[in-house]
């Protein structure tokens, strides 16, 4: 068996966000934030440590946005339990200048190679990140970009139900 945790990003995802439809239709569990609306990288990091602690089957996390940085982090500095591996999808280029105040307790970004299999999944009109610092940021983790087209954060807003070509990723992920 193999468990799978999603980690939403700020504000945590929605009704009609493929996180949480993949939850329903799949079973996979959310790592739950005390605090979606005033992010804090210490809690969001303790929380998920604990919350991969909690099993003993290999982990796979499916982080997006703001949830990728706390991956990052974690993997790059508590790790105490292993993962197989971790789809991050549009995560956010926190150095750009009008990065939100309620998001910048997660800088300085860790860009440090991290110890699982890493596929960054980002758009070219994400508007949080620009596609080069998506692969900069892939690249910086150790793992590889997918790019899918024109499709915003790629979130529900983009209207994407229950993505199904993030679906597809995620298998190519654990199979390679």
């Amino acid at each position: 068996m193999t468990r799978f945790l999603t980690l939403p990003g700020w504000g945590s995802s929605g009704p009609e966000h493929w996180q949480t439809l993949w939850e329903q239709k799949y079973g996979f569990e959310r790592v739950e934030q005390q605090d979606w609306e005033n992010p804090q990288l210490r809690d969001w990091v303790s929380c998920l440590d604990e919350t991969i602690g909690q099993s003993d089957e290999p982990t796979v996390l499916i982080a997006h946005s703001l949830g990728c940085h706390a991956v990052a982090h974690w993997g790059c500095c508590v790790i105490n339990h292993p993962v197989k591996a971790a789809l991050l999808v549009s995560p956010p280029d926190l150095d750009q200048p009008d990065t939100p105040e309620a998001v910048k307790d997660f800088l300085p970004m860790h860009l440090e190679t991290l110890p699982f299999k890493v596929l960054v999944v980002a758009s070219s009109d994400d508007p949080y990140a620009a596609l080069e610092r998506s692969r900069h940021l892939a690249e910086s983790w150790g793992g590889s970009l997918v790019d899918v087209g024109a499709k915003g954060h790629i979130n529900s807003v983009s209207g994407l139900q229950d993505w199904p070509e993030g679906y597809r990723l995620l298998q190519s992920l654990l199979e390679g």
